[in-house]
């Protein structure tokens, strides 16, 4: 089975008639998208729109051999004449399904939040999953026995329908997941692209025909990464971004309770507010267990807290106690978190304060936390296979 992806933007296109934004602005090319349209084995075409039938030509295809054209917004699409000679367009209502004479079997399935979905089976027994813009599976709760082989979804505006998806192993590790009815949320280019790939996802310019089954271009989620940044830089929305589309994250929170400080507490309601509600917290420091052990993502929020809690327990402040074996106990606990991480299992997202570029510390306790945090950020940045860099929002790549 293939498909042909006619057009991978949102229902406006992308960019957006008369929007000024920075990321309509650089959609040209390439990353310039007509709205989203689908064609599998050039016999079922999922969202007759405009320009579709140029959109086919311009791919080598032809529209003249489909069967069944299938909506799945949740209106009637937009308002554009049906070319001669193809089948009117229509929506098949939740739970039905619909055997072509190719071979092709379509069920359709409810959505949260309006519009349909489509299971399809092909004739070799290959399995796709299209969904519809800003929607996710509604009712999933057993597990299924097969991956589907290729997922078309909005994964940029629904990141928790790929973590719905997960859950009951209808995405697999071998599962295509390929974004479509991209809009102008997400620069295009580089950041889209980057990601995508923390999803296990991927885009394709329109036009492109993909082999449904050849997984060999799925993108590898890293396993380990450390993101950086300053106060207020993004770094924590960016480290849980990339964990959004996966279930049963678990969120380690260093900072532990601070009696009586309101901002504080303000602080981790406005973090906890963010998570998904699938995610789990602990409060702890004791890293090492949790990367020892088996179980889902996690999520480390924050090593400079982390590293605090450390200094406290080895009298880093007292220079007699931190010359008298406070430095090598240091040293000792910083080695043991690395050869963890190192050796971890799990997906492991981490966040940590990039304090090296700002003034020096006025007291001698504050230069020395500046200067082993600077020390931890390497050591721990050494085990990553991605490191990044948050500035005023925006995530540069350091590795990966």
């Amino acid at each position: 089975m293939d498909i042909t992806v006619l057009g991978t933007g949102a229902p406006a296109g992308l960019p957006r008639p008369d929007c000024p934004c920075a990321a309509c602005a650089g959609a040209l090319g390439p990353d310039a998208r007509a709205a989203t349209a689908v064609l599998v084995d050039g016999a079922l075409l999922f969202d007759l729109t405009p320009g579709a039938a140029f959109a086919a030509a311009r791919a080598g295809r032809s529209l003249t051999g489909v069967r069944q054209v299938l909506l799945s917004h949740p209106h009637d699409g937009p308002l554009v004449e049906v070319p001669a000679g193809l089948p009117q367009p229509g929506r098949m209502p939740d739970g039905r399904e619909l055997a072509l004479l190719t071979g092709h079997r379509v069920r359709a399935l409810a959505m949260d939040a309006g519009g349909t979905g489509y299971a399809v089976t092909g004739p070799d027994g290959q399995r796709l999953l299209y969904l519809p813009p800003g929607g996710a599976p509604a009712g999933l709760q057993e597990a299924t026995a097969r991956s589907y082989d290729m997922v078309l979804a909005d994964v940029v505006g629904r990141p928790d329908a790929l973590a719905r998806l997960r859950a009951v192993g209808s995405v697999g590790p071998a599962t295509d997941v390929i974004a479509v009815h991209l809009d102008h949320d997400v620069p295009p280019g580089p950041e889209l692209r980057r990601r995508l790939a923390a999803a296990g996802a991927r885009a394709v310019p329109d036009g492109t025909t993909l082999v449904v089954g050849a997984y060999e271009d799925v993108p590898d989620v890293p396993r380990r990464t450390l993101v950086l940044g300053g106060a207020r830089s993004g770094k924590s929305v960016e480290a849980e971004r990339r964990l959004e589309s996966f279930p049963e994250v678990l969120y380690a929170a260093t900072g532990g309770r601070r009696d009586g400080d309101g901002e504080w507490a303000a602080r981790v309601s406005a973090h906890r507010e963010r998570r998904p509600g699938s995610w789990r917290t602990t409060e702890t420091t004791d890293l090492v267990p949790l990367l020892a052990q088996d179980g889902p993502p996690l999520l480390i929020d924050c090593l400079s807290l982390w590293l605090t809690d450390v200094m406290d327990g080895v009298g880093a402040w007292d220079d007699a106690k931190w010359a008298g074996g406070g430095e090598k106990a240091l040293r000792e606990r910083v080695a043991e978190l690395a050869e963890a991480l190192r050796r971890t299992r799990r997906t492991v997202v981490a966040v940590s304060n990039e304090v090296g570029s700002g003034i020096v510390p006025a007291t001698p306790s504050g230069r020395r936390y500046r200067d082993e945090l600077g020390r931890l950020n390497a050591v721990f940045a050494r085990e990553c296979e991605q490191v990044l860099l948050v500035v005023a929002g925006q995530a540069l790549v350091l590795r990966g």
